[in-house]
């Protein structure tokens, strides 16, 4: 399996490019921005893009979303209270201007396969630092979006945000996944759910 981390965006946002050595196709996850960076990384890769997932609809993660769509083709897909605030306006508060991200032609829900070539993966709704949060669990891996960091957890006072649900779908979708599973978070670095279970403060 192919993963690719692009730290995006002036808030350091994580996007990732996951790929099926066998077969070539693709999937990227929250891209938020620097949208010539990642589609060049595609190319780099030799990746056939399928699927753009959003784990959540705040611009630095969904910022670069309608320009890779449109450079790939690939399906965007995205949480059902994710879509209700799709298709976005363009903004600004990148150093170049965005398209804004356009309507999810998928709407995902806890359960849902999203398999890219062999590779095999499920939604887990996450919410709580937005009520849209998603992560996508699979092949030992999960990119957990704003909801679960490396020693931390996503903001909950950011409007619609909930901290009991946030700690829910922490613990009972991510913290449930096998020990060794690869933690991807938003920002900052990987981790795993050993550790986060062991020396997590927030989760106490």
């Amino acid at each position: 399996m192919i993963i690719r981390k692009l730290t995006v965006g002036p808030y350091a946002s994580n996007c990732y490019i996951v790929g099926d050595e066998a077969t070539k196709e693709g999937m990227i996850i929250d891209p938020g921005a620097n949208g010539r960076e990642i589609l060049a990384k595609v190319d780099e890769l030799g990746l056939q893009v399928k699927t753009i997932v959003l784990t959540h609809r705040h611009p630095d993660h969904v910022g670069a979303a309608g320009q890779v769509m449109q450079a790939t083709k690939a399906e965007l897909a995205a949480h059902e209270e994710c879509a209700k605030y799709l298709p976005q306006s363009p903004s600004y508060m990148y150093e170049e201007p965005f398209q804004g991200a356009p309507k999810p032609k998928r709407i995902l829900k806890e359960g849902d396969n999203i398999d890219i070539g062999g590779l095999h993966f499920k939604v887990l709704e996450t919410p709580g630092h937005t009520p849209c949060g998603i992560s996508i669990a699979g092949e030992g891996h999960v990119f957990t979006g704003d909801t679960l960091f490396n020693y931390g957890i996503g903001r909950y006072d950011l409007i619609d945000g909930d901290y009991d649900a946030l700690i829910n779908g922490i613990k009972t979708k991510l913290l449930t996944l096998p020990p060794e599973t690869v933690v991807h978070p938003g920002h900052g670095p990987d981790s795993t759910i050993a550790t986060e279970i062991r020396a997590n403060t927030f989760l106490r």
